[in-house]
């Protein structure tokens, strides 16, 4: 007995050590809130002073949608709490519930709540809802801002007019890796276009006036280093260095922040060991603190839950008290909050003014969409049809869907047909395709619903004849969870080959599918997909006259195509008016003028591969030995440089000119001329290089651009002024330096340098 009482007793103080243990660490985990009592309006004061703890809590919820509002109250069992947290008034926000009746049903039930609060509706709004503009990748390589911004408008016009106020979107992660699936929800590799992009797309989606029926709220993400991945795996480890977090992860987040983004989303990766989720540096420090964010903060769906996975939180309750004291205000779909974040408060683990914060500032953005003013203000049923795909949306999205596309080559001029043209075979699965160019993240839309290849040129009364050559997927078209590749399905090779060998031309329309990339499609190949690639070089031993139509949402390796096919043009997945977008120029009713905002690999293996590098103490070439920094078996240098892209039109540079007199305010200018026959837009961009710093800069850093019309034998001087914030840089510490030396520039219509010129900053200025 007196064993068994020793034993329960060494126990008994084992068990209360780990609890100690557990709640000293808790308690170190614990945040300074600064509590401000002034910087919530009366309406959210008076709310927060009313509200329960568990109506609180409740605010920091999202759920995904769990019933048909329109039908009975749910009774099973997996649904039926929800419905009645929603009830009691403690559910801050539903998501993936649309549709103007829809939204004003589940509505209903949260206003008749004993507070009243509204819901806010989120949803994955990412390159337009019902009608698609363009990838926002293809958007990207439009490099014109007016028209992404326009593109986020009419995409935020079509959400609100079926009930949505929140759209998880832009994602501003820069990412240097086309291994990675969500490349095709950014804007590429580089942080400077990154920055205006993302001001670009929060201003089109939040406008003037965030309370206006036609606005929504916005979000960046994902906070942060999503898109450093290793090998490109979607949700794997993200181990950066500082200079990499402050100059090229951070930067489009602080621009959205700028730009007044209501909401930021945190991530599911861990950076540099600590989970997004739960990290108080960025959320606390970064976000909240230098950068004076004023919105809310939401997890990823489910990355909370997550965090015990990564191995940095023991269990769901220790997720509630990690992600709430790290800035994380709203959960979505880990159910930590609503399962423990109450008993966190009440053991003293979370202060309760980390959970009024939180409240406060998702209160705040309700009443900034005037929620409170007018609950329903986005269940209008009538004007849900008179909005949703108007027509102005279809002639925006081919707008920008045509200054997308990207002509990567065209030897001798290939490009333009003639619509003249006879005898034209369209060989390629993707040319018949009414659902692939729609492209990933499309939740809103409806397959089939966009303008093939083919019916592009039937509206331009071309001439031709089409073979399918290659199944590319063999699953079905609406399961979008995976498509299986056909792989060794070559019965239709022989009616290509055989139209292709009586042909004068032959168009090929090859590529991805429109879900072999985004979110959970990571490639370690990044060639033709399938059997594509055997099927274009078969028909190009019987016709070498191949104009080359690629689709993707990424970069591809198109080494050998470029070394055989005349002409290529990369118009990604260029959403609702794809076909007509694409046709249009390649019978020269558009001219091209898109510029890669991603580098373009010679082989997989120099992913990643990116033009702003450092040059490394070894940058050769050397051609006596072999101990340089390169490879064995492949060239350094991209296949397509990052700014790369071809016109029908012809631009000559000349002229660069430095005046460094005002050391404020550098200017540097060029001559750009259009030496061609054809009108044509340029985009026009400068590089720098400062040669010496305390931390390595790059070899090249675009700085700035400018996109222009000329006319057949224009010119026109582009001037750029170059000032602290272009020329600076964040050090080691995040603290931003201007530093005396010399620098490089160049202008160009890509990365390659021509014409460089130097000059030198002599003060020496630090910005706060």
């Amino acid at each position: 007995m007196q064993r068994a009482l020793r034993f329960l007793l060494l126990l008994f103080c084992f068990t209360l050590t780990i609890a100690c243990q557990r709640q000293e660490k808790i308690q170190k985990e614990m945040p300074v809130v600064k509590e401000n009592t002034n910087r919530y309006s009366q309406k959210v004061s008076t709310l927060l002073s009313q509200m329960t703890l568990e109506e609180k809590v409740g605010q920091m919820t999202q759920f995904n949608g769990f019933w048909d509002a329109t039908g009975p109250v749910p009774k099973e069992e997996d649904n039926n709490w929800k419905y009645d947290l929603l009830a009691e008034g403690k559910v801050g926000s539903v998501l993936n519930v649309s549709g103007a009746e829809n939204v004003c049903k589940m509505q209903e039930v949260a206003v008749n709540s004993r507070l009243g609060i509204p819901l806010i509706f989120g949803l994955d709004v990412i390159h337009g809802h019902k009608t698609l503009s363009p990838i926002p990748l293809a958007e990207s390589c439009s490099w014109n801002l007016e028209l992404i911004e326009k593109a986020s408008a009419n995409a935020a016009k079509e959400a609100a007019a079926r009930g949505i106020n929140w759209t998880f979107a832009p994602m501003v992660d820069i990412s240097r890796d086309a291994r990675w699936g969500r490349v095709m929800e950014g804007a590429g590799e580089d942080t400077f276009l990154g920055c205006a992009i993302a001001k670009a797309r929060v201003r089109g989606f939040q406008g003037n006036d965030l309370s206006a029926p036609h606005t929504i709220a916005s979000c960046a993400k994902h906070f942060a280093g999503y898109g450093f991945a290793e090998a490109g795996r979607d949700y794997n480890t993200v181990d950066v260095g500082t200079s990499t977090l402050y100059n090229v992860i951070l930067p489009p987040f602080k621009a959205c922040v700028e730009a007044d983004v209501q909401t930021v989303m945190n991530s599911f990766n861990v950076l540099n060991g600590v989970a997004a989720t739960g990290d108080e540096f960025l959320q606390q420090e970064i976000l909240k603190g230098k950068w004076d964010f004023e919105g809310f903060i939401i997890s990823d769906w489910g990355s909370g839950k997550e965090m015990i996975d990564h191995g940095f939180a023991e269990d769901l309750e220790h997720v509630a008290i990690l992600s709430a004291n790290a800035g994380s205000d709203m959960d979505m779909e880990s159910y930590a909050y609503t399962r423990h974040l109450k008993t966190a408060v009440e053991n003293g683990h979370v202060k309760m003014a980390v959970i009024d914060e939180a409240v406060g500032r998702i209160l705040t953005v309700k009443e900034k969409l005037g929620l409170f003013d007018d609950p329903f203000k986005y269940c209008d049923v009538a004007r849900e049809k008179e909005i949703v795909n108007h027509p102005s949306f279809r002639e925006d999205a081919l707008e920008i869907a045509k200054e997308s596309i990207v002509l990567l080559k065209n030897d001798k001029k290939r490009l333009p047909l003639t619509k003249k043209q006879q005898n034209i075979a369209v060989i390629g699965a993707l040319a018949d395709d009414k659902t692939s160019p729609l492209g990933s993240w499309r939740i809103g839309s409806d397959d089939g619903t966009a303008v093939s290849v083919l019916e592009g040129l039937d509206k331009l009364g071309i001439n031709y004849k089409y073979a399918k050559g290659a199944t590319l997927n063999t699953n079905d078209p609406n399961f979008i969870f995976e498509i299986k590749v056909n792989e060794d399905d070559r019965s239709e090779f022989d009616a290509a080959i055989d139209l292709a060998k009586n042909s004068e031309v032959v168009i090929m329309v090859l590529g991805e599918h429109g879900f072999q990339s985004g979110e959970g499609r990571s490639r370690t190949r990044l060639d033709l997909p399938g059997v594509q690639q055997e099927l274009l070089e078969k028909v190009f031993e019987v016709n070498p006259n191949i104009v080359l139509v690629t689709m993707s949402g990424r970069p591809l390796v198109l080494d050998w195509a470029d070394k055989n096919i005349p002409a290529i043009l990369h118009t990604w997945q260029l959403g609702s008016e794809t076909g007509n977008a694409i046709a249009s120029t390649l019978f020269g009713d558009n001219n091209p003028s898109g510029k890669l905002t991603m580098t373009f690999p010679r082989s997989v293996g120099q992913v990643p591969i990116y033009y702003n590098v450092y040059n490394t103490g070894r940058p050769g070439p050397l051609t006596d030995v072999v101990f340089w920094s390169h490879y064995i078996d492949e060239e350094n240098s991209p296949l397509y440089p990052f700014g790369h892209g071809l016109s029908y039109s012809e631009f000559s540079y000349s002229n660069t000119q430095v005046n460094s007199t005002n050391q404020e305010k550098i200017k540097v200018s060029a001559t750009v001329t259009n030496t061609s026959k054809t009108g044509g837009k340029e985009i026009v961009q400068l590089y720098i290089r400062d040669k010496v710093g305390r931390v390595v800069r790059p070899i090249k850093e675009l700085k700035g651009f400018d996109k222009i019309f000329l006319n057949p034998g224009e010119s026109k001087e582009v001037v750029f002024y170059l000032t602290e914030k272009e020329l600076g840089y964040f050090d080691n510490n995040g603290k931003f330096l201007v530093e005396p030396g010399d620098f490089d520039v160049f202008i160009s219509g890509s990365s390659t340098p021509q014409d460089i010129k130097s000059f030198t900053i002599f003060s020496d200025e630090v910005s706060p």
